[in-house]
């Protein structure tokens, strides 16, 4: 458990759309964001809250700040949070969802499998597969464990996980895989690469939110300042 201070500390994204939206997140709420020391370091404040301390760092890096209470607080994505954490609710606690960063987790499969419009159909569909090419289906993704879990709670087990390290809707075309599991905003994407997303194949509906440590030292000044910053930002 990280040791206890007298501030409380704030991870945001340190680059992207989430540090821009984060920014004026806060910014609508009467505390704008600001560096401290060097432009390109890594520290900031928030106005009118001295007794917080900004800590900018990827989306990712985010999570694991939180997962081992460096930070109290911290704006990162939930599709981060539940794929990289085992055991979320007893990690994190979700304060409440910002309204940006939004993304849904989803399975998609070229759309000429005419015949596979529901999770059920993709184990026919993989029984098939290793009948005629004897191997499992490859479902590209970088979302190993969602994938796994969502994959498990409908029965699904004849595949295996590619994980793939660039643009993902790709894949199916070029060959290294036969479906995907990735995350999509208006569906073009997909589309464009000639795949759809099944009827039930929504994992997650994701965007930021602000996300608690239970894993961080809460001592009544932190308790105060975070009451604070929810407060401001639910009145937004």
């Amino acid at each position: 458990m990280a040791k206890a201070s007298s501030k409380l500390s704030l991870a945001v994204p340190s680059k992207g759309r989430l540090k821009d939206a984060a920014a004026e997140l806060f910014a609508r709420s009467g505390m704008s964001l600001r560096k401290t020391g060097h432009e390109r370091g890594y520290r900031g404040a928030l106005e009118r809250l001295d007794d917080v301390e900004i800590v900018f760092l990827s989306a990712a890096e985010i999570v694991h700040h939180l997962r081992s209470g460096r930070v109290q607080l911290g704006i990162t994505g939930e599709d981060l949070i539940r794929e990289t954490l085992t055991d979320v609710d007893r990690t994190v606690e979700f304060l409440v969802p910002l309204g940006f960063g939004r993304a849904d987790v989803v399975v998609a499969v070229p759309d000429c499998w005419i015949d596979v419009s529901r999770m059920v159909d993709l184990e026919d569909v993989a029984a098939q597969f290793s009948r005629e090419h004897g191997r499992r289906l490859r479902v590209a993704t970088k979302y190993m464990n969602l994938t796994r879990r969502f994959f498990a709670s409908h029965g699904v087990a004849g595949y295996r996980i590619v994980e793939s390290a660039g643009a993902t809707e790709g894949t199916p075309a070029a060959g290294t895989a036969e479906l995907i599991v990735d995350i999509t905003t208006t569906g073009t994407t997909l589309r464009a690469n000639h795949l759809k997303i099944l009827e039930d194949g929504l994992i997650l509906r994701s965007q930021a939110q602000l996300i608690a440590s239970r894993n961080a030292d809460w001592d009544p000044v932190a308790v105060k300042l975070r009451a604070a910053i929810l407060d401001r930002i639910t009145k937004t």
